[in-house]
């Protein structure tokens, strides 16, 4: 399986360009019909917009846009660019706006939608879908925040904390990562911290 990325859940994010509110939302889907639900959704809770313009893109199906009467090119493509340069799919787009009385021209619409976009993504988060080896790194409380930090910084990323008489950091490590994060972690705690595999998984796990 090869490793993609989804949004890690729903974005929303709003600002305000000369009296012009841009209000963004991203949401996980899984069909084009799921897509184009959400869109009437947005388009019925917005309906006193002036324009609720749109992208999506399905893994391994369609990608569609619309720039629901603004001027063409500045705002479904702009907002598609957006998700497809952070490589993201199954993800559907909303950006709605509520015009304020001073036109922005192409430039400053395209840049405007654009932003909205990057917001609202950033607000969902990004996953990445891939296989991943699970693994256990026991430490002391002492060095358990500095040991987390090297992993992560390796490459893993972090599912859990276990607390008892030590911390216990639950690991998801790319398989091809493996050997690079028990380095480092052995180098970091001067041999005392090994990273312990203790099974495989595929889900989807938050990267930024």
């Amino acid at each position: 399986m090869s490793e993609y990325f989804i949004p890690s859940g729903p974005g929303e994010a709003e600002f305000v360009e000369k009296r012009s509110s841009f209000l963004g939302h991203v949401r996980y889907v899984e069909s084009e019909d799921e897509a184009r639900a959400f869109i009437a959704e947005m388009k019925k809770k917005y309906y006193d917009a002036r324009h609720n313009c749109w992208c999506y893109i399905i893994r391994g199906g369609a990608e569609r846009y619309s720039d629901d009467g603004e001027p063409q090119g500045t705002a479904g493509i702009p907002m598609l660019e957006v998700m497809r340069r952070e490589g993201v799919t199954n993800i559907v787009c909303v950006v709605t706006r509520y015009f304020g009385g001073i036109l922005l021209g192409a430039g400053g619409l395209l840049r405007a939608y654009t932003k909205s976009a990057k917001d609202a993504l950033s607000a969902a988060g990004i996953s990445a879908v891939r296989p991943w080896i699970q693994a256990d790194m026991t430490c002391s409380y002492s060095a358990a925040e500095r040991l987390k930090n090297e992993a992560v910084a390796a490459g893993a990323a972090i599912s859990d904390m276990e607390y008892g008489a030590d911390v216990t950091v639950k690991l998801l490590i790319p398989a091809e990562l493996s050997d690079a994060v028990s380095a480092r972690i052995a180098d970091a705690s001067a041999g005392n911290v090994s990273v312990v595999i203790t099974g495989e998984t595929t889900k989807a796990v938050r990267i930024r």
